[in-house]
């Protein structure tokens, strides 16, 4: 696998896009802080030069490369296979309800004996994110690791972008299906959270929509929580997280993409199924950014003899709102534990996607999850 990296900014990049890496097995990632008009002339550009390459990207709320955060611009990553197969599939989803079927039909159209990895990108508003991967998760029945993001905005919580055939898709969702005997993949995910105060009962919510917790209004709770910060909803959530307790016993991170004063409710990048329990969360920043060093050290590399590794690392935007200033040292924490033939890519969004031990894919907030992929040598 031959691995570049280019860069778009102020209307150009910063070095002549290299058409000799076109082919049918070669990725094009594109992350990205653009909006959708910004967006139009360097995927043009990537278009005209990379007529047979599958192009996938969205919308962030800043660009990972190496252990540098990248904002302002086009970040661009080009990954050419010699043998590895993909399958791209995408959607455009119309209603948030619709999000379960619709990673039902993505799924059943990857769906294959050679599949081994699935990559997702989603746009962050418009879908529920763990409605989504149940839908994938139907159809894996967990034999198929998948990982990916829901897309991000800079935490403006306006409108996010997904690439759906060749275009900038509000609504988009797209996924990307690896085949082949010589890929191979690695991922992990850790947040690095405290939780504080007691746990409560989800006594009324609809899907990814909370409104009581223990009988009262959720939102007016959180409220308390946060004290003046109150004032700067949502963005002030992204510090405080719920952490949700799940019925298999295991702890998920939801982050909050939105609220409503009329009804003291808050909507979430991920169901908060009634009858659960919820914890709040806060920040230490010393263990956010061992966490994310904790998520590298995690992947498995026992299969690995020395080739090109690109690793995509998806951090929350709320981890990048905790962190500011020492943002870059989580992407330090992470290179620096990964072999040294290493590409580091990546995006902050609204939801991380990272495999479980019960399940292909998992919906995340506020974690650093990573997914490392290189191809053996043939």
């Amino acid at each position: 696998m031959e691995l570049i990296h280019a860069s778009y900014e102020n209307g150009s990049w910063n070095e002549p896009l290299d058409g000799s890496m076109d082919s049918e097995r070669t990725l094009i990632i594109i992350f990205s802080t653009f909006d959708a008009d910004a967006m139009q002339a360097p995927l043009q550009e990537l278009q005209k030069t990379y007529p047979s390459s599958y192009i996938i990207g969205a919308s962030t709320a800043g660009s990972i490369y190496m252990d540098m955060l990248e904002e302002n611009n086009c970040s661009v990553t080009i990954a050419k296979f010699k043998t590895t197969d993909m399958k791209l599939v995408t959607t455009s989803i119309k209603d948030m309800q619709e999000s379960h079927n619709e990673g039902t039909k993505l799924a059943t159209k990857l769906k294959d004996e050679n599949l081994k990895h699935v990559f997702i990108l989603s746009n962050g508003l418009h879908t529920n994110g763990s409605e989504l991967i149940d839908g994938f998760n139907e159809v894996f029945e967990s034999q198929v690791p998948t990982s990916g993001a829901l897309a991000a905005d800079e935490g403006k919580f306006e409108s996010t972008w997904v690439i759906v055939d060749g275009k900038i898709d509000t609504h988009g969702i797209t996924a990307l299906g690896f085949y082949g005997e010589d890929i191979r993949y690695t991922a992990s995910s850790q947040d690095g959270l405290d939780i504080f105060g007691i746990e409560r009962l989800v006594t009324r919510s609809e899907a990814n929509v909370l409104y009581e917790l223990d009988g009262k209004p959720a939102l007016e709770i959180y409220k308390k929580y946060l004290g003046e910060q109150a004032k700067k909803l949502p963005l002030s959530a992204l510090s405080f997280p719920l952490s949700l307790m799940t019925g298999s016993n295991d702890k998920i991170t939801r982050t909050i993409i939105g609220v409503d004063y009329d009804d003291n409710s808050m909507t979430f990048a991920g169901d908060i199924p009634e009858g659960s329990y919820v914890s709040f969360m806060k920040a230490n920043l010393d263990r956010v950014i061992a966490g994310a060093n904790e998520a590298a050290t995690e992947l498995c590399f026992n299969d690995y003899d020395g080739e090109n590794i690109l690793s995509i690392a998806i951090s929350c935007i709320g981890r990048k709102a905790v962190l500011k200033q020492r943002t870059e040292e989580e992407l330090e924490s992470v290179l620096e534990a990964l072999p040294k033939n290493t590409m580091q890519i990546g995006m902050y969004s609204f939801g991380e996607i990272s495999p479980t031990q019960n399940r292909c894919c998992e919906l995340h907030n506020q974690t650093m999850t990573l997914t490392a992929i290189w191809e053996k040598d043939a």
